[in-house]
């Protein structure tokens, strides 16, 4: 009996290939996320251009039309050269929920109703609804929106959750609706070519305090296995590409740690037990109260130690920090820096499915 023939080497995966051209300081900079897409564009080169800085967001309420949003977003998807990025392109993101919370307003975006309204309607028409807003941003060159909001408000307590209820930012008040309807809004937004983030892992439904406001935001109640996580389960089981972790802190799942801080939070709970593969994102840890105790480097090195992939950061100074702070704990701490090359390559692969890599093909 032949011998069988010695495997030829499996060819480097697209992802993998980009990954082995970066340098220390273009890895690092895939981990961030930052509230500079609208800002005048040399603020964006600059930024791009000395902290390689891979996706980019909106951070403010924008009345400029889609054609405007369109130039903005060319002109930073044009920032993405050898130097600063590898060639690796951005995601460039925009919180589009819709009611109180759509950051891209302007002539040619429609007035989204918010996720109260969302929730009345059947599934089916979220979805075509969800497909034609993610067609408008995909035109406007936007291909990651931060929504939708997965969170199951109580019911009859609305108006006493001020990040979610008070908002009208819920789908509705049990896991079941919040899930075909959070489902049906991502399916329609990949439609369109846009990533989803469902947020806020593991849950802002059941706390009063907004964690961009206030700090030692606690919610009691929620647990491994809580009924209320079966709307992050669901959009996990539908393929979403981005997580996104509260600032909150959850003493029945980790007693001594902010979710986004946990590992217990995104590494057991998240990736072990609800089988997420994609691309754990922060809430806001550059203006945000919750953290606002901790330094830049001190937030950024938490996150990532603990399973995190991508931080986002409205600001611009703290997120310069942050990055510094990654890029040297990268150099000099070897089990750093293999968490950190992990979430490079969650980021590059959801980047790769994207088309945002030299050698993936634009979808």
């Amino acid at each position: 009996q032949a011998s069988a023939s010695p495997q030829a080497p499996k060819p480097l995966s697209c992802a993998a290939q980009v990954f082995s051209r970066m340098t220390t300081a273009q890895r690092a900079g895939q981990l961030f996320a930052v509230g500079i897409a609208g800002s005048p564009g040399s603020v964006a080169a600059r930024a791009v251009a000395s902290y390689h800085f891979g996706s980019l967001m909106f951070g403010t309420t924008t009345a400029a039309s889609l054609a405007e949003i369109r130039q903005v977003t060319a002109a930073d998807q044009a920032l993405a050269t050898r130097a600063a990025t590898a060639r690796v392109r951005f995601f460039i993101a925009a919180d589009t929920e819709g009611g109180e919370v759509q950051r891209l307003r302007g002539p040619g975006f429609a007035a989204i109703p918010s996720a109260v309204t969302q929730g009345e309607l059947a599934p089916g028409t979220l979805k075509r609804e969800a497909a034609g807003w993610g067609r408008e941003l995909k035109q406007a060159g936007v291909n990651l929106d931060l929504a939708p909001v997965m969170d199951v408000v109580p019911p009859g307590t609305a108006q006493q959750n001020q990040p979610i209820g008070a908002l009208r930012r819920e789908f509705g008040s049990d896991p079941q609706t919040v899930a075909t309807h959070g489902v049906a809004f991502l399916r329609g937004l990949r439609q369109a070519g846009v990533a989803a983030t469902a947020k806020h892992f593991p849950g802002l439904g059941r706390v009063t305090g907004n964690t961009d406001l206030t700090a030692g935001v606690v919610d009691p109640v929620t647990a491994p296995g809580d009924p209320y996580l079966g709307s992050f389960q669901a959009a996990v089981d539908a393929g979403v590409p981005f997580v996104m972790v509260s600032l909150a802190s959850y003493p029945r799942i980790d007693p001594r740690h902010l979710a986004v801080f946990s590992s217990r939070t995104m590494r057991t709970l998240l990736r072990t037990q609800m089988h997420f593969g994609g691309v754990i994102i922060s809430d806001d840890m550059g203006a945000a109260a919750a953290v606002a105790s901790l330094s830049p480097a001190a937030r950024a090195v938490s996150f990532l130690s603990a399973g995190g992939d991508m931080i986002l950061s409205q600001s611009l100074p703290a997120a310069a920090a942050m990055d510094a702070a990654v890029v040297a704990k990268m150099k000099r701490d070897p089990a750093f820096r293999s968490d950190a090359d992990a979430a490079v390559m969650h980021v590059l692969t959801a980047k790769q499915a994207y088309g945002l890599l030299p050698c993936s093909a634009v979808p």
